[in-house]
C-alpha cells in the first residue's frame, strides 16, 4: 500500500487518514476541548493535526484503491487543512466530508462531478464551485467563508444546507490575484455567495446565515424552494439580494431575515409563498422590488421596513399585507392581484395607489383596486377610488382643465356622487323660493291673470328648457334679477356636470 503513495513522506495525520480512505472510516484529531477545537485558532495545533490539501484530493482521484466489499472516502475532522485544494473538472465517486476542519487557501470545484460535498463546521478561504454538478447534498452548515462563496451554473440533486454558515465576499486584491473579474473586481467583491444559475432540486438552506455582503442568485432554479428564515445579509453595493428571474415553489424571506441593501427579485417566478412576515428590511431608497414577476402569494407584512415597495407590472394571486408595510410608498403600476388580505380601510387602501405613494399619477393601480373592490361587491368602495383616480389626474391637467375638474367634482363628484347634484338643486330651489316669495316678480304681460308660486318659478328657472312657462311671464325685479340669472346658469352647470360626469362613468374612462 505503501508503494502506491505519490508522496515520499506523509505527515502522521495524513498516514492516519491514508490507512482510513479504502473503508471511509472517520480520523478525528479533536482534542475534546471546544476552544481548542475551534477551527480559527488552528494555527497552534502543529503538524500533528496538519493535512495537505494536495493528499486528499489524491486520495479522492483514485491514488488508493478501495477494500473489496467497502465504500472508500474522505472523513476527516479537526485538521488543519493546507493548500489549494484542487478538484476542478474532476469526477470524484465519494462524497467530500470535512468536519472542523480549517482549510487555509480555496477549495476548487469548478466542472467536478461528485456525490457530495460536506464541509460542516469548518472555515476556508474560498469555496470555488462554479458548473459543479452533485447528485447529493452540498452541506456547509455552521461553516465561515472568509472569502465568498461561487456557485454560478451549479446543479445540485440535493440540498443546499448553509444553516448558521457566516459568508464574506472575496476582497477585490485576491480577486485580481486569481484572476477573476479582473478588469472590474468590484462588482464581484460585491457579493458573499455568487449563485447565477445555480440549480437545486432539494430546497436552499440558509437558516441564520450570516452574509456579508450580498446574495446574487440570478436565474437560479430551485425545486426545493428558499429558506433564509433569521439570515442577516449585509449589502456591500446596492442589493442584499438580487434573485431576478428567480424560479422556485417557496421563497422565506422571514422569521427574523434582515436585509441591509435593496431586496431585488425582478421577473421572479414563485408558485408558492413569497414571505416578508417578520422580516426586517432596510433598503435606502428602495426596500423591495418584487417587479414583472408572478407569484401566488406575496406576504408582506415585516416587522420592520425602511425603503419603498415597488411591485411594478406583477401578478399576485394573494396579496397579503398591512398598511406599515410601506412607510416610504408603493410602486404598484401595472401591478394585478386576485385577492387582498390584511387589516386595512379603505381609506388606507386609496393611500396606498395615490401619488403621493407612488411618486406620480398612473390610472392603473387605481382601476385594479376599483376592479377588486366590485369582485367582492364593495360597490361604494369601487366608486370612492374611481373618484379619487379623477382628483388625482386632474393634478396633471391645464388650469382649464383643472378648473372644470374642480367644477365636476363638486357638482356630481365626477358622476360617481351624483347625489350631489340634487343637493346643489335642493338648496337652489328653497333659496329661490325663499327669496322670490318675499319680493315676487313683476306679471308679464299685465293683462293676463296668472297666479305666482314661487317654487314652481325658481324650479322653471333651475331646469335649463323652461317646462311650466314660468320664466316668460314673470320679470325678477330689483336685485333678485341676479339671483335669477344664476339660478339658471347653476341649472345648465348642473346638467351639463351631470351629463359629463355619467357619461364617464358610463364608459369608465381612464384618461
Amino acid at each position: 500500500m505503501a508503494s502506491s503513495r505519490p508522496f515520499r513522506w506523509l505527515l502522521p495525520a495524513e498516514r492516519a487518514l491514508w490507512r482510513a480512505f479504502p473503508t471511509r472510516s472517520p480520523v478525528d484529531l479533536r482534542r475534546g476541548d471546544p476552544e481548542v477545537d475551534a477551527p480559527h485558532t488552528s494555527d497552534r495545533w502543529g503538524r500533528a493535526r496538519t493535512v495537505r490539501a494536495p493528499v486528499i484530493a489524491a486520495l479522492l482521484l483514485g491514488a488508493l484503491p478501495a477494500e473489496p466489499g467497502a465504500v472508500p472516502g474522505v472523513r476527516l475532522v479537526g485538521a488543519r487543512v493546507v493548500g489549494r485544494l484542487d478538484l476542478g473538472d474532476s469526477a470524484l465517486s465519494q462524497t467530500v466530508e470535512l468536519e472542523q476542519c480549517d482549510l487555509t487557501d480555496v477549495v476548487t470545484l469548478d466542472g467536478a462531478t461528485t456525490k457530495g460535498v460536506h464541509l460542516r463546521g469548518c472555515r476556508l478561504r474560498r469555496l470555488q464551485a462554479g458548473r459543479v454538478r452533485v447528485d447529493g447534498d452540498l452541506a456547509l452548515s455552521d461553516t465561515t467563508v472568509l472569502e465568498g462563496l461561487d456557485l454560478a451554473d451549479a446543479q445540485i440533486g440535493g440540498q443546499v444546507r448553509l444553516n448558521r454558515a457566516h459568508v464574506a465576499p472575496p476582497t477585490r486584491a485576491a480577486l485580481v490575484a486569481d484572476g477573476y473579474h479582473v478588469t472590474f473586481p468590484g462588482e464581484r467583491s460585491d457579493w458573499a455567495v455568487w449563485a447565477g444559475g445555480v440549480s437545486v432540486q432539494g430546497g436552499f438552506f440558509g437558516r441564520d446565515l450570516r452574509c456579508d455582503g450580498g446574495i446574487r442568485m440570478i436565474g437560479a432554479t430551485l425545486a426545493g424552494g428558499l429558506h433564509l428564515q433569521g439570515a442577516q445579509v449585509t449589502a456591500r453595493g446596492e442589493y442584499a439580494m438580487d434573485a431576478g428571474h428567480l424560479t422556485s415553489g417557496l421563497v422565506e424571506l422571514s422569521r427574523g431575515f434582515t436585509a441591509r441593501g435593496t431586496v431585488r427579485l425582478r421577473s421572479a417566478r414563485i408558485d408558492g409563498v413569497l414571505s416578508f412576515d417578520r422580516a426586517r428590511l432596510s433598503g435606502g431608497r428602495a426596500a423591495v422590488q418584487v417587479t414583472h414577476a408572478d407569484v401566488t402569494e406575496l406576504i408582506l407584512t415585516p416587522e420592520s421596513i425602511e425603503g419603498a415597495v415597488s411591485l411594478g407590472y406583477s401578478r399576485f394571486g394573494v396579496l397579503l399585507d398591512h398598511p406599515a408595510a410601506y412607510p416610504d410608498g408603493a410602486w404598484l403600476n401595472g401591478a394585478t392581484y386576485e385577492q387582498l388580505r390584511g387589516q386595512w380601510t379603505p381609506a388606507e387602501r386609496r393611500r396606498w395607489v395615490s401619488p403621493a405613494a407612488s411618486g406620480d399619477y398612473r390610472p392603473q393601480p387605481y382601476e385594479q383596486l376599483a376592479t377588486w373592490y366590485r369582485t367582492v361587491g364593495n360597490d361604494p368602495a369601487a366608486r370612492t377610488v374611481l373618484l379619487a383616480k379623477q382628483r388625482a389626474r386632474r393634478a396633471t391637467l391645464n388650469p382649464a382643465g383643472r378648473l372644470w375638474g374642480l367644477l365636476l367634482d363638486v357638482v356630481v363628484g365626477y358622476g360617481y356622487r351624483p347625489w350631489l347634484a340634487a343637493l346643489w338643486a335642493a338648496v337652489l330651489l328653497v333659496v329661490g323660493t325663499v327669496v322670490f316669495n318675499a319680493v315676487p316678480p313683476d306679471q308679464i304681460p299685465q293683462d293676463e291673470q296668472r297666479t305666482f308660486v314661487p317654487f314652481i318659478y325658481t324650479l322653471d328657472l333651475l331646469v335649463p328648457v323652461s317646462v311650466f312657462e314660468e320664466r316668460g311671464a314673470w320679470q325678477p325685479v330689483g336685485w333678485t334679477r341676479w339671483l335669477a340669472w344664476s339660478t339658471i346658469a347653476a341649472g345648465w352647470i348642473l346638467a351639463t356636470a351631470l351629463i359629463a360626469g355619467a357619461t364617464r362613468v358610463l364608459r369608465g374612462t381612464s384618461s
